[in-house]
């Protein structure tokens, strides 16, 4: 593909509580066995795009464990390969990233010792598979100068925490409004956007002599009358990570047959990491429905539509339903969760008890496991 890669990895966001404060949301367990960052360089790597640059900042160790080798994505080759970035303290400069744009701004040698002609820029907090050769293609045929893959929302939708889109009838965005309270359409942008590369570095430039420093109020919002933007609309599965509501739902959603076969048995499929882990264990009087249980789990209590990440222990009499357990927790005996998110590397006493009475409650002990 003639483009590379840049995937904004380093935000932080309140809205997922408890949930960010180990790991940045594009470190965030997605499905049993994969990470959220796991989607969007799976789609790089079919979509043939040969060089990826993986942009961090805040809580990122997780993250770069994760990505300390770039050959399960097929990134691991002589030409190109997969680049992370972090803040760096120079003479000229001290800051951290200050936004979006500033955070590419910060790395603008990479794009200038590169030679592809376009950029393609997403998150690492949205699960959805795209070959981003049709986005291009899309974007040759507009002449356009940017490109932003959006899509129609259902109503219940939070539109508050998305950037709403207005499009003419050729598909130009007219309008571009970041997270209003009142949205004039049902269209949200999806964080993903084709540029040329010589345009991307001269609009990044401009904008660090202006003093602005996000890629979308700066840029995307400044320059929609002045540059051709158009939307490229896509209608297959979409999700934003980025609150604990949002989260729990899409785990949940891959309950779903179909999605999991939309997203694991359909080419092409989705790349992650992979660890060394026996297979789940499932005791005598063990019972499990319609669940997703991981490797490495030891399944001695009951669980009902729920997500075992790596490596959970549950005890004798356990009872768990609708709950997402995330990595390496131990639920003692007789433990009791409902309608939660238990947070990874967790002990979860005997005889415990939470229920997510009003909503999604995030667990969080952190009791001593060999203290017991």
């Amino acid at each position: 593909m003639r483009a590379l890669g840049i995937i904004l990895a380093g935000g932080n966001n309140n809205r997922m509580r408890e949930l960010s404060q180990k790991r940045s949301i594009s470190a965030m367990p997605i499905a049993g066995s994969y990470r959220s960052i796991d989607f969007v360089l799976s789609n790089m790597a079919h979509s043939h795009i040969q060089k990826a640059a993986v942009i961090t900042q805040y809580n990122s160790r997780v993250l770069h464990e994760h990505l300390s080798s770039s050959k399960w994505w097929d990134f691991g080759r002589k030409q190109g390969g997969l680049y992370t970035f972090t803040p760096t303290v120079t003479p000229q400069n001290s800051n951290w990233y200050r936004g979006t744009a500033d955070s590419i701004y910060q790395n603008i040698l990479f794009l200038k010792r590169s030679h592809e002609p376009y950029v393609v820029i997403a998150t690492g907090d949205c699960i959805y598979k795209m070959d981003y050769n049709k986005l291009l293609e899309y974007h040759i045929a507009k002449k356009a100068d940017i490109t932003v893959a959006v899509k129609d929302m259902p109503d219940g939708t939070a539109f508050d925490r998305y950037g709403i889109v207005k499009l003419d009838e050729d598909s130009r965005i007219v309008e571009f409004d970041e997270k209003p309270m009142v949205p004039k359409t049902k269209t949200v942008s999806c964080g993903i956007y084709v540029i040329r590369r010589r345009q991307l570095i001269e609009l990044l430039e401009k904008s660090a002599e202006e003093g602005r420093y996000d890629f979308v109020q700066d840029i995307l919002i400044r320059y929609k009358d002045v540059k051709r933007i158009y939307g490229y609309k896509i209608d297959t599965y979409w999700r934003n990570i980025a609150s604990v509501e949002d989260y729990y739902s899409t785990n949940m959603d891959f309950l779903n047959k179909d999605i999991r076969d939309y997203f694991f048995r359909q080419y092409p499929d989705v790349h992650s990491k992979v660890d060394d882990l026996p297979p789940a264990k499932y005791n005598p009087g063990a019972q499990v429905k319609n669940s997703l249980v991981s490797s490495g789990c030891i399944v001695n209590g009951t669980v009902e539509d729920s997500i075992l990440f790596k490596e959970v222990f549950v005890g004798n009499n356990c009872y768990i339903k609708n709950s997402i357990i995330l990595n390496d927790v131990y639920l003692g005996d007789n433990t009791h969760i409902e309608n939660c998110i238990v947070e990874s590397r967790d002990t979860i006493r005997a005889n415990s008890r939470h229920i997510g009475e009003t909503g999604i409650k995030v667990v969080a002990e952190k009791n001593e496991r060999y203290a017991l």
